[in-house]
């Protein structure tokens, strides 16, 4: 619950409850999360929704942190790109993404793999036209996108191995 006049309230990231204190009620999620609450696998690039190196979900559904306001986040569950390896495991996504070659930079990879990780959780084998939609409010400057597909097309197939 936020309190105004503390400017206290609390977060629920990565199954997690997190006091947010001594902030701004503006202050976007994107801010939140790097800076107050020490999650900076998020990346603030454009600051306008545009590059999509933000990427986090909340209640479900991919958004740009940098968009959201903080406050509005309080009854949300938010899942950052830091909450996607267990116990140290890469996903198939993550791992793909290294073995493809699908990271340059990584300046994009954390958005990028969170898209991913979103779209294949909802659907396990999308067509070519649902994963570039799927992560077409992710800019990557370095790689392409090849290596980026071959690494969806890798987990993919892990995924679909290790189902059978």
């Amino acid at each position: 619950m936020m309190n105004a006049n503390t400017e206290i309230y609390s977060l629920t990231v990565n199954g997690k409850s997190h006091q947010v204190k001594d902030s701004w009620v503006g202050e976007s999620l994107l801010y939140v999360l790097r800076e107050r609450l020490g999650l900076p696998g998020s990346k603030g690039a454009c600051e306008q929704g545009e590059c999509g190196s933000c990427t986090v979900i909340m209640d479900g559904d991919a958004v740009c942190s940098c968009l959201v306001m903080a406050a509005t986040a309080i009854d949300a569950d938010i899942r950052t790109v830091e909450d996607l390896a267990s116990d140290g495991v890469l996903t198939e996504v993550q791992q793909a993404f290294i073995t493809e070659g699908g990271v340059q930079c990584g300046f994009c990879t954390p958005g990028l793999v969170v898209a991913i990780e979103h779209l294949l959780s909802k659907n396990p084998e999308p067509s070519e036209i649902e994963i570039k939609e799927a992560i077409s409010g992710n800019i990557c400057r370095c790689t392409g996108y090849g290596r980026i597909f071959e690494a969806v097309d890798k987990a993919i197939t892990v995924r679909k191995v290790n189902r059978t």
